[in-house]
């Protein structure tokens, strides 16, 4: 019999893996792949940042990180800024096409996140996510 823990750690992977694949399908529909969707979305929601700051956001490795900025800019979804104080440094904004394609897809991930949590009332989803903050800060800290 295994550990209660391996249980919940393989659960929660089960569940992630499952929504990713939906998330997957609904941005290929649009043109996207996981990985670009998750860095206009972290730009969408937090505004210009490094690419530096985009990786740890969408927890990418720093080798993938530059191939998936260069295909955005070449679709034109987002662009390069220097930063002002160092020239090394650069920043990521959305484009006008960028916050158009994050605006149509964002609001039917988060339709798909919430439809996938449906078997869960509001009791169950507000001790999740109490469980799950408990549980990263003991991890974290």
């Amino acid at each position: 019999m295994e550990d209660v823990e391996l249980k919940i750690l393989i659960g929660l992977h089960k569940n992630v893996n499952t929504i990713d694949k939906k998330t997957m399908r609904l941005v290929k529909e649009n043109g996207l792949t996981l990985s670009q969707f998750m860095v206009l979305e972290a730009l969408y929601s937090k505004g210009d940042m490094t690419v530096g700051q985009v990786r740890d956001k969408i927890l990418s490795s720093v080798g993938t990180i530059p191939l998936i900025v260069n295909n955005l800019v070449k679709l034109n979804y987002i662009k390069r800024l220097e930063d002002e104080s160092d020239r090394r440094i650069r920043i990521l904004s959305l484009t006008d096409e960028g916050r158009e394609i994050i605006e149509k897809v964002l609001p039917k991930n988060i339709k798909l996140i919430k439809e996938s949590m449906n078997v869960l009332n509001n009791e169950e989803k507000e001790q999740l996510l109490y469980l799950l903050k408990k549980l990263g800060g003991r991890l974290n800290g």
